[in-house]
């Protein structure tokens, strides 16, 4: 169980650095938090990888009042998501037809919600902005999908001052990353311990499905 989770926690990790270049690559508005990503990496010259290590590390502040434990997947997503992220970017094509920018936006934010989803359910620790969520949703006893998407409204309002860019995908990420999270967390959950009963069908999930 440890390998599977294991398995699951880097796949979930590497899925959302790629999906994050595949909603770049789209150029038809990038999701909140790229937004912001995106606004800070232009004001300061950096790689847009950097900067979402940087966040991630930022974010990490926010976890003591919330009173939320980082683990080992937290410290894995700061670093993992923003070297794929930019390596991604290296290798992924730009393209301009409608049709192909619109398929790598509804792949990217369907990856995403379903990255975020492997990497949480392997129970090695959300990453920093998803532990902001968790956290969100247990000390408001809010669900999943109200707490994420007002997160994800304030991120966007802030990176769009930055000057990041917004658009018709930022729009259906914002309204899109909840529900989606919301649905395949409960698939996706696994055990952190041997595996007892009640059989996986019947054991139940944790507050955070909302």
């Amino acid at each position: 169980m440890l390998r599977r989770r294991l398995v699951q926690l880097y796949t979930g990790l590497v899925a959302y650095g790629f999906s994050l270049a595949m909603m770049l690559r789209a150029d038809l508005g990038l999701d909140p938090w790229d937004v912001f990503h995106q606004g800070v990496a232009e004001r300061l010259g950096w790689s847009f990888g950097a900067v979402v290590v940087a966040t991630g590390a930022l974010v990490l502040l926010l976890w003591v009042p919330l009173r939320q434990r980082p683990g080992p997947g937290t410290i894995s997503n700061i670093v993992v998501i923003g070297l794929v992220v930019d390596a991604a970017l290296l290798v992924l094509p730009h393209v301009t037809g409608i049709p192909a920018r619109v398929g790598l936006l509804a792949g990217g934010v369907l990856l995403n919600g379903a990255a975020t989803a492997a990497y949480i359910g392997a129970r090695f620790g959300p990453g920093p902005r998803d532990g902001l969520m968790t956290g969100l949703v247990a000390r408001t006893g809010g669900s999943v999908r109200r707490v994420r998407t007002a997160i994800e409204l304030c991120v966007l309002a802030t990176g769009w001052a930055l000057g990041g860019s917004v658009g018709v995908g930022t729009v259906v990420h914002a309204l899109a990353i909840g529900p989606l999270v919301h649905r395949l967390l409960p698939l996706l959950d696994l055990p952190a311990g041997p595996r007892t009963v009640p059989a996986p069908r019947e054991r139940t999930v944790p507050r955070v499905h909302g």
